[in-house]
């Protein structure tokens, strides 16, 4: 008994000896990785000097989902009873319109006047289905008479006059295809991009079915789409659709014949399971043929599709955002991803961006293409 004892002790202190070594190696790495981290950090503020126009940081204490800019400077706050899945500002109002991702059902905000800074709930929109996964995509648009598009599935989208309630014009549609967003054109045509890749285009003017454009591939991956507004999209012939999958694959299309594919590329993404609310894409709205990416990790990618072919080619990207990644403060191991970003309506290159451990940026980049040329 004695000797078993003795044998206990031994092993005992071993294990000790074991765990201060454990402790001691992990706490050199911990300082050499923070280490590391802080040159990662420095390198990247040095750096961003020549490829920032302009830079501001700030960290906020939960991640943000879903921004938009509005017109002028709007410090105004408040505070809902449920989630907010969607938002949207309506152009030319002091309104914004939200889902929670709940049902299809939207809920109407105003942003306050110069007598108030408080943001209050004014009605609701009713949707065309009750329960709804996922939510309503929503869309607006700048009109004499503020309206909003919105659906969950693309049978169920609807045009509705903002003020009445009044529905303006029902999407007819045989297909159940779960809506990913939505897109005006003109006031009177509109895009819906389902997230298995398929395409609607509506025309409220007329009484035709929408005109249905097939998935780019047969693959079975999740699709994001998005309708250029910028200076080349002046004629509603000339606009262009993007569509991107999960798997990295971004197809083109002239809006006069979205089935066809005026451009391809693939884009280097990291692959991680990505459901419809992850991944963005979009048309620079006031700089031709660029978009900018974000979802796949911890940057928002700038690619200029004026050089891409006909032909599958891997691209790499105009311009990298990566300081949510690098200037991250979240300590639990867990990589940083951006949840959102928007394009500047009116300046070019300012984008504003968030990502999963609470930090907002706001960035003007610097083409250094066009610099080095």
């Amino acid at each position: 008994m004695r000797r078993q004892q003795q044998q206990t002790h031994v092993l005992d202190t071993q294990d000790t000896q074991d765990m201060e070594d454990t402790e001691d190696t992990q706490d050199t790495q911990d300082m050499e990785d923070t280490e590391q981290s802080e040159d990662v950090l420095e390198d990247w503020f040095i750096e961003s000097l020549k490829t920032y126009k302009d830079l501001h940081v700030y960290q906020l204490e939960r991640p943000t989902r879903v921004i938009e800019w509005t017109s002028g400077k709007i410090v105004h706050g408040g505070f809902t009873d449920g989630p907010v899945r969607r938002l949207r500002h309506v152009p030319g109002t002091r309104c914004v319109v939200t889902n929670d991702g709940l049902s299809s059902d939207l809920q109407v905000w105003d942003l306050g006047g110069d007598d108030s800074d408080v943001i209050r709930r004014t009605g609701s929109v009713k949707g065309r289905r009750g329960v709804s996964e996922g939510g309503s995509r929503v869309a607006a648009r700048l009109s004499s008479r503020p309206r909003v598009l919105h659906g969950a599935q693309s049978g169920d989208v609807q045009l509705t006059e903002l003020s009445s309630g009044q529905p303006l014009y029902k999407l007819e549609s045989d297909s159940a295809d779960p809506v990913g967003s939505l897109h005006f054109v003109t006031d009177a045509v509109f895009v819906v991009g389902c997230s298995n890749g398929n395409v609607h285009v509506a025309d409220t003017r007329t009484p035709d079915a929408p005109q249905l454009s097939p998935a780019p591939s047969g693959e079975s991956v999740t699709w994001w789409t998005d309708v250029s507004a910028g200076p080349s999209c002046l004629d509603p012939s000339s606009c262009r659709i993007v569509r991107l999958s999960s798997s990295g694959l971004t197809v083109i299309s002239d809006l006069r014949k979205p089935g066809g594919a005026v451009s391809r590329a693939q884009l280097d993404v990291q692959t991680r399971c990505c459901n419809v609310d992850d991944v963005r894409v979009s048309w620079a709205p006031a700089l031709d043929d660029c978009i900018a990416v974000s979802g796949f990790s911890g940057a928002v990618h700038i690619y200029d599709t004026s050089v891409w072919r006909a032909e599958p080619q891997d691209v790499r990207p105009l311009f990298e955002h990566r300081g949510h990644a690098v200037s991250s403060q979240s300590d639990d191991g867990v990589p940083v991803f951006v949840t959102s970003h928007v394009w500047h309506p009116e300046r070019a290159r300012t984008l504003l961006s968030a990502a999963s451990d609470g930090s907002v940026h706001v960035w003007d980049w610097v083409d250094r293409s066009a610099a080095d040329g």
